[in-house]
């Protein structure tokens, strides 16, 4: 009789699994697999619900694999119910769904569970009549029903999801706002030069700033602001930011930081309970440190590694880990990876492209792109893969000639014996 894996979560992490692990077992002669999802709709890419609202794609399209992704990988769906408890030592969950309540037994469960909004403690939040976060397909299907071109949208977050979804609504109404406590837009992600670029870009596209400053109290449709200013709005969008989803894993006894603990393989300290995605720690090599990467290529292949240990291999271990971004803005975009430290080449290019590249210890350790004004102009990410491999493969700067690809991505920069056995033996 075959096996129950559990997975709990419908995104990437999810589909990384089951598709390693059909890749080995497609028969399903070994393992049943039964997935739960508090979300009632097919897999989607949750970074497309920005371009839902621009007009830039529709539903159909936002679906992350076909419409017979489950059946043809023999999965039996609880879409629309949700998971209250995870019992490690009988090995069941417990879940709800409208009236209903019920136990499923599993042999291994794997906690795909992503992110939560994190809602910060803000004096008359209650009083607010229309308000949402902005990380499901919901939050963006309600936006667009409640916004047209006289809404006043105040979003409170200038960073990933803030700014993706002022874009979004951009289509919809002029009237966009954008507060953060911090100094710059996009902090976690870019340094304060490049964050002045992409400022500049976007508030020429429309949306007002307010940086360095924060609500001190709602009054209604009102934010009275710390700096004593006060911001009129229709619809409030709270993107603060998130927070990973650690609640059952923790309340089933496993080990949690600021994300779920696991080893290279993706094992929690609960037996048999696995953990993939933005509800988990990794290891950044770049940084040396374990945090939270809350990026849509690590979590499939976070859980690729989970579905290949439930088949029962050990061969390809979760460990070369790194931040990576790739994102835009009407149409001018940022690619960036790693850890900004160590020794650092800046160049401002007079079309408005900009180039950050970071070396420390002998090793290419980040780097961030961003792209010219000219939207259709991508000459600024040629060949851009080329930073990436060296980050994750580790490879020694001395052994390539820095200065010619710190300008330029570039295969001149190694040596005839490196081109070789990076172009499989031809030289170009």
């Amino acid at each position: 009789m075959a096996k129950k894996f559990v997975i709990i979560g419908n995104s990437a992490a999810a589909v990384g699994a089951v598709e390693s692990l059909r890749a080995i077992d497609s028969d399903a002669e070994s393992w049943e697999i039964v997935l739960i999802s508090d979300e009632p709709h097919h897999t989607y890419g949750r970074p497309l619900i920005s371009y839902l609202l621009f007009g830039k794609t529709d539903e159909e399209r936002m679906k992350f694999r076909p419409d017979d992704f489950y059946s043809a990988n023999k999965i039996t769906t609880m879409l629309g119910c949700t998971v209250t408890k995870i019992d490690a030592s009988a090995k069941t969950v417990s879940w709800s769904k409208d009236s209903y309540s019920g136990e499923l037994k599993y042999d291994k469960l794997l906690a795909a569970i992503g992110s939560v909004p994190f809602i910060p403690p803000m004096d008359g939040i209650d009083t607010v009549p229309l308000k949402t976060p902005f990380m499901k397909l919901d939050d963006a299907k309600l936006l667009q029903e409640r916004v047209d071109a006289d809404t006043r949208v105040f979003i409170v977050g200038a960073g990933l999801i803030g700014l993706k979804c002022a874009e979004g609504i951009s289509k919809l109404t002029k009237h966009i706002t954008v507060c953060d406590l911090a100094s710059r837009i996009l902090p976690s992600i870019l340094e304060a030069e490049p964050a002045e670029i992409m400022r500049n870009w976007i508030e020429g596209n429309g949306v007002r700033f307010m940086l360095g400053d924060t609500v001190s109290e709602f009054k209604g449709k009102t934010a009275v602001m710390k700096s004593g200013e006060r911001v009129e709005f229709d619809v409030l969008v709270l993107a603060v930011g998130v927070r990973p989803n650690v609640a059952l894993i923790k309340d089933a006894g496993g080990e949690v930081n600021r994300g779920i603990v696991t080893d290279q393989f993706c094992r929690t300290s609960l037996k048999d309970v696995y953990a993939a995605g933005d509800c988990s720690e990794s290891y950044d090599i770049t940084s040396g440190q374990t945090k939270i990467l809350a990026l849509l290529p690590n979590a499939y292949a976070q859980g690729y590694v989970v579905g290949r240990h439930v088949a029962g291999l050990e061969d390809k271990p979760y460990d070369s880990a790194i931040p990576l971004n790739a994102i835009g803005f009407w149409g001018k975009h940022i690619l960036s990876a790693g850890s900004y430290v160590g020794e650092k080449y800046e160049v401002f290019g007079k079309d408005g492209s900009y180039r950050l590249i970071c070396r420390e210890d002998g090793l290419l350790k980040g780097f961030i792109l961003i792209g010219g004004n000219d939207v259709h102009d991508h000459s600024a990410f040629d060949r851009a893969g080329i930073y990436t491999n060296l980050i994750k493969d580790r490879i020694p700067l001395d052994t390539l000639n820095f200065e010619e690809i710190k300008d330029r991505a570039s295969l001149k920069g190694f040596t005839a014996e490196a081109r070789k056995r990076k172009l499989g033996g031809v030289e170009r």
